[in-house]
C-alpha cells in the first residue's frame, strides 16, 4: 500500500483513539523523534526519557481532545517533542549541563538507505557538515533537522513551527546557506 494513503488510514486511526494504531505509529516514529530530541539536547539517557514522555503526552492529547489541528502524526509527535524540550531547558536552566558544542562524541546516526561505500566516501563531508550544524543557531539547526536528518515536508514543518509554509522555506534556505557558508569557510 502506498505509504501516503497507510500514513492517512494510521492517523485515522489514532484519531479514533485506537490504541493498537498508537502503538504502531509509536513503532514507526520513536527513533525519529528520539534522534530529533538527540540533538536538541544532547543525553542520551535524558532522550529516552523524554521521548517516552512525548508519547506519554500525545497519547493523553489524543484521548482528551480530537486532532483537529494537527493534520498529520508526525506534525503532532514532533510538536510535541519541541514543546517537551522546551520545558525541559526551562525546568534545568539553573542546573550545570552538557552542550552538544562541547562534546568530543560523534553521532552516529544509520540510514539504510545508504551502502557501505557511499558512507565511506561520505564520512568525511558529512562530520564536517555534522560539527558546523551545532555552530548554526537554534532555529537554523532545527529546520535543518527536520527536513533533512527527519525528512518532514515542508507543510509537516510549518505546522510543528507554527509558521507559515512561506516562512519555512525563507528559514530553510538562509539556514542552509548559513551551513554552507560554515563549511566553505572550514575548507
Amino acid at each position: 500500500m502506498n505509504s501516503y494513503f497507510s500514513e492517512k488510514i494510521l492517523f485515522a486511526r489514532v484519531k479514533n483513539k485506537d490504541q493498537e494504531a498508537f502503538i504502531e505509529a509509536y513503532d514507526r516514529y520513536v527513533d525519529r523523534i528520539y534522534r530529533f530530541i538527540f540533538y536538541k539536547i544532547s543525553d542520551g539517557v535524558e532522550a529516552q526519557d523524554l521521548t517516552s514522555a512525548v508519547f506519554l503526552k500525545a497519547w493523553n492529547h489524543i484521548q482528551q481532545n480530537s486532532l483537529t489541528d494537527e493534520k498529520t502524526l508526525p506534525a503532532l509527535f514532533y510538536k510535541i517533542a519541541r514543546t517537551t524540550v522546551i520545558d525541559h531547558y526551562r525546568k534545568t536552566s539553573n542546573e550545570n549541563k552538557t552542550s552538544l558544542d562541547s562534546g568530543d562524541e560523534t553521532i552516529d546516526l544509520p540510514d539504510a538507505k545508504q551502502d557501505l561505500n557511499s558512507k565511506l566516501e561520505l564520512a568525511s563531508d558529512l562530520e564536517l557538515v555534522n560539527e558546523k550544524l551545532l555552530e548554526l543557531k537554534d532555529e537554523y539547526k532545527e529546520v535543518i533537522i527536520l527536513r533533512y536528518i527527519d525528512e518532514l515536508s515542508i507543510g509537516e514543518i510549518a505546522a510543528v513551527l507554527d509558521k507559515k509554509k512561506g516562512n519555512v522555506r525563507i528559514l530553510l534556505f538562509r539556514a542552509i546557506k548559513a551551513l554552507k557558508e560554515l563549511v566553505n569557510d572550514n575548507k
